[in-house]
């Protein structure tokens, strides 16, 4: 581990930029779609094309990831994508695109990230000391946030410029994973020796299982995890929604909007990876993140039409707010779970964290028209300021925050 740093700084570099043109990418087809149908049942779906694959193989995957040489897990992932993608823009560049056939290839990118992200997270507590992982983890929503800020900017720019020509902008991506592959050919991984030689697919998904499930205090985060997941995803999947239908935006706000919230993940994964916070209780921390989130959402929905730069304010506050709540949460799977155990407790976790949300997302389609955006921004901002509440309840679960 004496050389860390300079394989992190490796990683990130190629991380930082297949970050940005697989954001863009994706913030492009999310704006084509907004504008194109401004139907809140086809984003929701395409929200719900996009992870449901990772959420289902998520449950078989870790399993792999574990066995598997990490390094070239995350290469052949990134290479997967990238093909998905060339797909894409074929499909777009003949301009016979049908909603349907964003679903499917959005599904099958969703399929490669079922891989690449628990083998990256798994890979972590293996190349560096712990009493760095929470800067690292901090480092990495830095990533994650200017990505988050450049990326929609950058579709709205690239659509405006380039009308019609998705292909362009969606090639950026193919571009973003080459260079994140050749990136991690100049960095070694290792793989934790295994203490299992079970080959059943099965017996390993109930080992990643019982990673998480068999620490009281563990279990009781999760689930909380899982109800505030309930309420929070599809709001996110509806937000340029909200942006064009209730406050009458178009691209620019779109991607303001989309800025804003990777500002507040930026300031968050800055002020993470000082050393300030490395003690800090993280249990707390989720708890308090919990509870911003949820007043922000609760404060948007009372909203009028015309306050569109109160809510960009508030959307970014709810930034900094996860950044804090994924870093410590991921920290805590780190230094609780064997490193020989974190591809399958990872990818689990991605999976079932998840899952609920899907039922929301169908739900919210059809609760926006009944009840319109705003009222559904209040109840979903009231409940997860009650599932803050519960987080640290548990004295099982306190402990597990020193």
């Amino acid at each position: 581990m004496n050389n860390w740093k300079k394989t992190f700084g490796i990683i990130w570099t190629g991380q930082f930029i297949s970050s940005i043109t697989s954001n863009t990418a994706g913030y492009a087809v999310i704006f084509w779609l907004s504008l194109t149908t401004g139907s809140a049942a086809v984003l929701a779906y395409s929200f719900m094309a996009g992870i449901l694959p990772q959420l289902i193989i998520g449950l078989f995957s870790g399993a792999y990831v574990d066995k598997w040489d990490r390094k070239r897990t995350m290469i052949f992932s990134d290479m997967f994508i990238a093909v998905c993608t060339a797909f894409l823009c074929i499909i777009f560049y003949f301009g016979k695109i049908e909603i349907w056939q964003i679903y499917i290839l959005l599904a099958m990118r969703s399929v490669g990230s079922s891989f690449h992200t628990p083998a990256m997270q798994a890979s972590v507590p293996l190349l560096a000391p712990e009493s760095a992982l929470m800067r690292i983890s901090g480092v990495n929503q830095v990533i994650h946030s200017v990505s988050s800020i450049a990326s929609p900017a950058l579709a709205a720019f690239l659509l405006a410029v380039f009308k019609n020509q998705m292909p362009m902008v969606l090639s950026l991506d193919i571009f973003g994973a080459l260079i994140a592959c050749i990136s991690l050919l100049f960095v070694k991984i290792p793989n934790p020796e295994q203490k299992t030689v079970s080959e059943n697919i099965f017996e390993q998904i109930k080992i990643g299982l019982s990673a998480i499930f068999q620490n009281r205090g563990l279990r009781w985060l999760f689930t909380c995890e899982m109800s505030a997941m309930f309420f929070i995803i599809p709001i996110s999947a509806l937000f340029p929604l909200i942006t064009t239908d209730f406050f009458g935006g178009k691209e620019y706000e779109m991607s303001v909007v989309e800025i804003a919230w990777g500002v507040g993940m930026l300031l968050g994964g800055a002020a993470l990876s000082l050393k300030l916070f490395s003690n800090f209780n993280r249990v707390k921390m989720i708890s308090i993140a919990c509870f911003v989130v949820g007043i922000t959402f609760l404060f948007s929905g009372l909203l009028r039409q015309n306050m569109f730069a109160v809510f960009a304010g508030l959307t970014a506050i709810s930034g900094v707010a996860v950044a804090f709540w994924s870093s410590a949460f991921t920290v805590i799977l780190q230094t609780n779970i064997a490193p020989e155990k974190l591809g399958r407790a990872f990818s689990i976790y991605d999976s079932l964290s998840m899952m609920p949300s899907m039922l929301a997302l169908i739900i919210s389609g059809y609760l926006t028209k009944l009840i319109g955006l705003p009222a559904l921004l209040v109840i979903s901002g009231v409940c997860i300021c009650i599932t803050a509440g519960f987080v640290s309840i548990k004295k099982e679960a306190r402990k597990m925050g020193k």
